[in-house]
């Protein structure tokens, strides 16, 4: 494993928490191996942004986008590093929502609520 992989398969487990990386296929496609090595081993391992920088450029671009799905991975790994508390991850909602359209924005707030629930049934067990 290069150098690249292995930072790459730790910031995946510190943006979206311990374990994420040991889900991944161990025959990895080229997009795969660029999202590990390039993507999280030499980007988001970047110093002048901490993690939860980051998410939240991530957030805003995948807002613009209207994708509720990776919204919800986005909240999840926030809310699995108590990076974010439900309020904070709400306020976001209704402040992209006025920047992305309210249709991008309704997409983003079910990606939001989707992790609040999977959050709160985790913490319930």
């Amino acid at each position: 494993m290069s150098g690249d992989t292995e930072l790459g398969m730790s910031m995946l487990d510190q943006v979206y928490g311990p374990g994420f990386s040991e889900n991944l296929p161990a025959d990895r496609s080229p997009m795969l191996e660029k999202t590990v090595d390039h993507l999280f081993g030499e980007i988001w391992s970047r110093p002048a942004l901490s993690v939860r920088d980051r998410r939240l450029l991530v957030i805003g671009a995948t807002a613009a986008l209207g994708r509720a799905d990776l919204i919800q991975i986005q909240a999840q790994g926030a809310l699995a590093n108590d990076e974010f508390t439900a309020e904070e991850l709400r306020e976001a909602v209704l402040h992209l929502h006025y920047y992305v359209g309210w249709g991008n924005g309704t997409q983003v707030n079910n990606g939001v609520e989707a992790a609040l629930r999977l959050h709160e049934t985790k913490e319930q067990k």
